[in-house]
């Protein structure tokens, strides 16, 4: 029987639905377009989801973010440095060709080589090596103990023949072993995918076809899902549409505890933001409680520090920098910012206070953010600008180091390791904003190695603490993920990863 992680008995279409579902195509409202359908190079929310669907991982996570099987059948951990996975014998990639354990050594291969460009390639370099010890057997020698690796094996495994010889083509033209293969992309515009009659879980039977379209506006897509355009939309979406399209019986609203956080990136590299007192400071004039409820409605929770509520390294006991603008006037003037001239703005040796907060024009509720932020700012002695640009331009910015306070988040953490790690050790692949901390690398080394979940757990804390302390980040929001999709969809699953993998068993216009 095919495994589908997150999939119960009751959820699956029964023989009465079998008969008389019809023959569907799903259409997905997304907003942005996926920057590659390599799994290897993706890094954003739309790639991610959709190279679920076309690939196939030696695991999948299930609704509890626990590895379940999915291309490994079993494994096991002779020592704490080897894992020896068995692959499912007689899976084919989407070309006819047989899936082997030559191909899964090539894919993490790819993954640790530096000259690779992997995004991700932080979260794999405990591997020493991979080797294919035969066909259906591979086996991974680890540099030390590495406690979430298992969690970071769904990372879809790639034909080597066909990826060696695409090169940096094999993106556009993705060949996987999943239960859907993509028949066309229109960049920018809309992702089509159809089901792959060779999945070695079964053909999909009654959704053939799935459209992925970009429309990058919330509220716009809302209204293609009111309109019938659309089937399923998720998040982001505007607290308004949410709330409006759950009070309509057309449509199954689902909310729930996501996997990830919305947060200030504070360039730490900047002149000004290297100076943690003034970092503290500009964090001491974020308004959390009314852009939580008054922007995102209560849909996202106020944060109080990286470490996520549903993670078992959470704490409450961590708090960020309150919002308390006269506290923050007194630390900037400690600081020698001071309205020396009297126009209002603070300066230090001849030079304004001036900060820049930039995000990407997709989000309406981050535009309202960062504008709401620039008022307090100005209002507290700050020369404050707003910089917004389209997803592409904005990250590309932030990933060169061009930007002061960035807004954005992270998604799918399905271990605190892949919230802090790449992200804040020295020489992460995203730590954009330069962070630098020995004590800080030290304990994430620590939560990478230790043996028990309560190690790993007091490490994360530690880190935690520091971090909220310094702020190369403020954690604004734990995200709340929602998903609404029109009620003629039937044996859907959803979950906080927002993935659509449950889609292969479910139906489209059935009872």
């Amino acid at each position: 029987m095919a495994f589908i992680a997150g999939l119960t008995a009751g959820d699956w279409v029964t023989p009465a639905q079998a008969q008389q579902a019809e023959v569907s195509v799903l259409r997905v409202g997304t907003d942005v377009d996926a920057g590659t359908l390599d799994p290897r190079l993706e890094q954003d929310t739309t790639a991610y989801r959709v190279t679920n669907l076309i690939y196939d991982g030696l695991v999948q996570l299930d609704a509890k973010l626990q590895p379940q099987p999915d291309l490994a059948v079993s494994w096991k951990n002779p020592d704490p440095k080897t894992w020896i996975f068995q692959l499912r014998s007689g899976v084919k990639f989407q070309d006819g060709t047989p899936v082997t354990a030559e191909d899964v050594v090539y894919t993490f291969q790819t993954m640790l080589d530096p000259n690779f460009g992997a995004p991700h390639r932080g979260l794999y370099t405990p591997i020493e090596k991979v080797e294919a010890i035969d066909a259906h057997t591979v086996k991974f020698t680890l540099k030390q103990p590495y406690a979430p690796l298992l969690s970071y094996l769904d990372l879809g495994i790639v034909p080597k023949h066909v990826a060696e010889k695409e090169g940096q083509n094999f993106g556009s033209h993705p060949i996987g072993s999943g239960p859907f293969k993509l028949v066309r992309w229109d960049k920018a515009s809309k992702i089509v995918l159809e089901a792959n009659p060779d999945f070695w879980g079964g053909e999909p039977q009654f959704i053939k076809k799935i459209e992925v379209d970009v429309v990058p506006d919330n509220t716009a897509r809302a209204q293609a899902l009111e309109a019938g355009d659309l089937d399923l939309i998720q998040s982001p979406l505007s607290p308004q549409d949410v709330k409006r399209l759950a009070k309509d019986k057309r449509f199954t609203t689902v909310q729930m505890t996501g996997t990830g956080y919305t947060y200030l990136n504070f360039n730490t590299k900047d002149p000004i933001l290297s100076d943690v007192k003034v970092r503290q400071a500009l964090a001491m004039l974020v308004d959390q409680k009314t852009i939580v409820d008054q922007i995102y409605q209560g849909i996202d929770k106020a944060a109080t520090s990286i470490l996520l509520p549903g993670s078992w390294a959470y704490t409450d006991t961590i708090k960020q920098p309150s919002y308390d603008p006269q506290r923050a006037k007194a630390l900037l003037a400690q600081e020698g910012w001071k309205d020396t001239n009297g126009d209002g703005i603070l300066d230090k040796n001849g030079k304004k206070l001036s900060i820049v907060l930039s995000t990407h024009s997709e989000d309406p509720n981050r535009i309202q953010v960062v504008e709401y932020l620039q008022n307090i700012f100005k209002q507290n002695g700050i020369d404050s600008t707003v910089n917004i640009s389209d997803w592409p331009s904005f990250i590309a910015n932030v990933q060169d180091g061009k930007y002061q306070i960035a807004l954005l988040g992270w998604l799918n953490l399905v271990d605190p390791d892949r919230a802090m790690y790449n992200q804040l050790h020295t020489g992460g692949g995203f730590n954009w904003g330069g962070y630098s901390n020995p004590q800080v690398d030290q304990l994430l080394d620590k939560g990478r190695t230790a043996s028990s979940q309560d190690e790993r757990a007091k490490a994360y804390r530690e880190a935690a603490k520091i971090i909220a302390e310094e702020v190369p980040y403020y954690i604004l929001t734990y995200q709340g993920y929602q998903v609404i999709y029109t009620t003629a969809l039937k044996g859907f699953v959803p979950n906080s990863l927002g993935m659509l993998r449950s889609l292969v068993h479910a139906s489209l216009g059935g009872p």
